[in-house]
């Protein structure tokens, strides 16, 4: 992890307490905006959720890349997905859900959660832009069996502004991964969604607990705040 340049700090409005941060060791991490999860006809649907619960997240999300960008972060976009052949799926996690809705089955957008698919791919709304890497990762976390860990490290990167989806899961577990890694974690909690709204708010609720126990929570607004040339 980078030693970061106290000379550089801004104050980044947050919860539970202000966080200092240096814009040249940050990057923004933006976590399965999928198509198979966000639109309409796609996966997450065909479970039976309200997918504009997440799509609510998509307006602040591209707000924060569109700064991100602006202020030269490292931006990294990740997506859940196995291999074709699901040799990096587990039996235990190829079991779940009915048979005909389960990793591998054809879906609504081709095969569910694989890789190379139409509903694998990321939203156009938030569409990488070249040279910004793309983590392609077969669990929840996005650091397990992926090359995330030497991506940041090639960069220095010592504080984490973390979105996506959804909020309780992917984002929560990879919040957890980096906060063991010794990353200061940032949720944009307006960037973030869930299929499940009570969800969303405890996952939010438990990150900036107890002094903040794995980070801390902001908002897409104070975090533009905070990147911009006066912040």
């Amino acid at each position: 992890m980078a030693r970061e340049d106290f000379r550089m700090h801004r104050i980044l409005t947050a919860e539970p307490s202000p966080l200092p941060f240096d814009p040249a060791s940050t990057a923004l991490v933006i976590i399965d905006m999928q198509r198979d999860f966000l639109e309409p006809g796609g996966f997450g649907e065909s479970l039976g959720n309200d997918v504009s619960l997440l799509s609510a997240a998509v307006p602040p999300a591209k707000a924060l890349l569109l700064a991100a960008r602006a202020a030269r972060l490292l931006v990294v976009h990740t997506r859940e997905g196995h291999r074709p052949d699901l040799s990096d799926a587990p039996p235990s996690k190829l079991e779940r859900g009915e048979p005909t809705a389960r990793i591998g089955a054809p879906g609504p957008m081709g095969r569910i959660l694989i890789r190379g698919e139409p509903g694998h791919d990321i939203i156009p709304e938030l569409k990488p832009q070249d040279g910004e890497p793309v983590i392609d990762k077969p669990g929840k976390g996005a650091f397990y069996a992926t090359e995330l860990a030497e991506v940041l490290q090639a960069r220095n990167i010592a504080t984490l502004i973390v979105c996506g989806v959804t909020t309780e899961v992917c984002v929560h577990t990879t919040v957890r991964e980096g906060n063991d890694r010794g990353y200061r974690c940032v949720v944009v909690g307006d960037a973030c969604g869930s299929y499940i709204p009570e969800f969303h708010a405890a996952g939010l609720a438990m990150i900036k607990a107890q002094g903040g126990i794995f980070g801390w929570v902001s908002t897409s607004d104070d975090v533009i705040a905070a990147l911009s040339p006066s912040g």
